[in-house]
């Protein structure tokens, strides 16, 4: 009877255990890139993967401060993907992508 017992309570433990990790796990990619400067935030939200170390790739410098603004934060569909993503939904503020944008203008 106490065999019985333990095994399931053994079992009962690893399931809390598991579902315990699970939640961990899950919270930890919902994370949000914090703002903490534009160069390193250029780096950590992954505008590098598109854009390039010198911003060379998918930045049009021919458009206005206001366009490059709306794009960053609104977003924008690419004819193929990736899309830019809106990045006032992850917390950025216009200050700090105009701040971005004035970064990525000194790297070309």
């Amino acid at each position: 009877m106490k065999i019985i017992r333990w095994n399931s309570l053994t079992v009962a433990l690893a399931i809390m255990s598991l579902i315990t990790l699970a939640f961990l796990v899950a919270g930890s990619a919902q994370t949000e890139v914090k703002y903490v400067d534009a160069a390193s935030y250029y780096k950590d939200a992954k505008c590098l993967v598109c854009h390039g170390p010198k911003a060379e790739k998918k930045f049009d410098t021919t458009k206005t401060d206001e366009e490059m603004l709306e794009i960053v934060m609104k977003g924008k569909k690419a004819e193929k993907p990736p899309n830019m993503p809106s990045y006032e939904a992850k917390g950025l503020t216009p200050d700090q992508a105009k701040a971005m944008i004035e970064y990525m203008k000194s790297l070309k």
